[in-house]
């Protein structure tokens, strides 16, 4: 038998802690709580492996993620939108969807066939576009093309979204635009890159443009159709410093008129057409030659592309007054012109429009002159002399002092008067006899 103050091995068991009223019941519901928590506890854990062995067994081997899917912390990120451009090819048309197979995504992306205003392309057919966003429930891309409008409304419209405007008005701001039922405003500085002096003239057009401001909540839609032909200007800029070469013909807007020549577009590219260089003859003021927004078809005279400046001709494409000019005034022959200018080295006089010769001061008089004005005015006509002509520097010496000294060889004659015939006087009969003769 054991010894009751020891234990099983012998060695003294601690003595029990004194007991102080009411601690009896205390200890014994203390040890019962433990006893029945130790239970629930042993009972759960088993209940738990009961019902996983139970949950193997229905699943037949399939896992969580087969069931379930890819939790949302391991899925694959979804498909990038934005507005880079990205080329794909057709899969697929079908009705009023069309199917495109999108590099590097692994579903692939449906394009309204309203984008195509040539038809809907073939299978096949490659294609450009932007991602406009994820179509969760059908698990395909939202696709646009690039440049194309798409629908809109107050749930999808955004800022830099692209969208057909139809101008229901003008204002004293801009245009009224309808987009798809939601009423917008477009000021007049973003209608077009140059100033616009009639809005009217857009009035029931539709105009592709650019969201620059959407605010559901207040009803404000802004957009610019400006800001959509600078991007297109800006990508077909250096494409066109590629193109470019001196003698070409090309179409031009006229974007600005200054004292000095005009700046003209190219699409693209601005060039500067001199004022010299807008018609044969003097051009005082360019405004009276080309207008802002005109467009007209110039020659590239010059191109550099280090300092990106192009010069640019209009008089080149009419014909010269400077050809055939030996022809048509050879050197000693006088003809007559209006003096246009006048110099300290001499006066300038116009032979025809677009062509003018310069009389030297050493030419304008027999005597010496000291002022040119002395002897000619502006808008005077006078009679010259060719002395020399220089067709390729189009350059004419005339002569108003030799025009002078052989208009004074010649004095003016009124008409000769015709002689009148007389008839012969009547001889008297001779009353004497002739001296020294022989008589009769």
């Amino acid at each position: 038998m054991t010894d009751p103050i020891k234990g099983a091995e012998g060695r003294p068991e601690p003595a029990p802690e004194p007991l102080t009223p009411g601690s009896e019941n205390l200890n014994e519901t203390a040890t019962a709580d433990a006893d029945w928590s130790q239970i629930s506890n042993r009972r759960l854990r088993d209940l738990d492996k009961e019902l996983e062995t139970e949950l193997e067994a229905a699943m037949g081997g399939l896992t969580a993620e087969d069931l379930y899917g890819t939790p949302a912390s391991a899925a694959e990120p979804a498909p990038e939108v934005g507005h880079e451009k990205k080329k794909g090819r057709v899969v697929a048309v079908r009705g009023s969807d069309i199917f495109v197979n999108v590099p590097g995504e692994r579903s692939q992306g449906v394009l309204p066939s309203n984008q195509f205003g040539d038809g809907p392309p073939k299978p096949g057919t490659e294609v450009e576009f932007t991602v406009e966003g994820y179509d969760e429930e059908n698990g395909l891309l939202v696709l646009s093309r690039h440049g194309a409008a798409v629908h809109a409304d107050w749930s999808s419209v955004a800022h830099g979204m692209i969208v057909e405007a139809r101008v229901t008005g003008t204002n004293k701001g801009g245009l009224a635009v309808d987009v798809n039922g939601i009423r917008g405003f477009m000021p007049i500085s973003q209608i077009d890159l140059y100033r616009v002096e009639n809005p009217e003239q857009f009035v029931n057009q539709r105009l592709t443009c650019v969201v620059t401001e959407a605010n559901a909540e207040e009803r404000n839609l802004v957009v610019s159709r400006r800001a959509l032909l600078e991007k297109e200007r800006e990508e077909n800029r250096e494409k066109l410093w590629q193109e470019l070469a001196e003698g070409q013909i090309r179409d031009g807007v006229v974007r600005s008129v200054r004292d000095f020549g005009a700046f003209v577009d190219l699409g693209g590219v601005d060039g500067l057409l001199h004022v010299s260089e807008m018609a044969w003859t003097r051009v005082k003021n360019p405004a009276e030659v080309v207008q802002p927004g005109q467009t007209i078809k110039v020659i590239v005279l010059k191109l550099d592309r280090d300092h990106r400046k192009v010069g640019l001709g209009l008089k080149q494409l009419t014909a010269s007054p400077w050809d055939g000019v030996e022809q048509k005034y050879p050197a000693n022959t006088v003809v007559s012109g209006k003096v246009t200018r006048l110099m300290d080295f001499g006066a300038f006089v116009e032979l025809e429009p677009g062509m003018e010769g310069l009389i030297h001061v050493s030419e304008l008089a027999p005597q010496r002159v000291h002022r040119v004005a002395d002897i000619v005015q502006p808008d005077q006509i006078v009679q010259v002399v060719v002395l020399r002509v220089d067709a390729a520097a189009r350059k004419i010496s005339l002569s108003l002092k030799q025009a002078l000294s052989r208009a004074a060889e010649q004095p003016e004659s009124g008409p000769e008067e015709p002689e009148e015939e007389t008839a012969p006087r009547p001889q008297r009969p001779r009353t004497t006899p002739l001296r020294g003769g022989l008589g009769g």
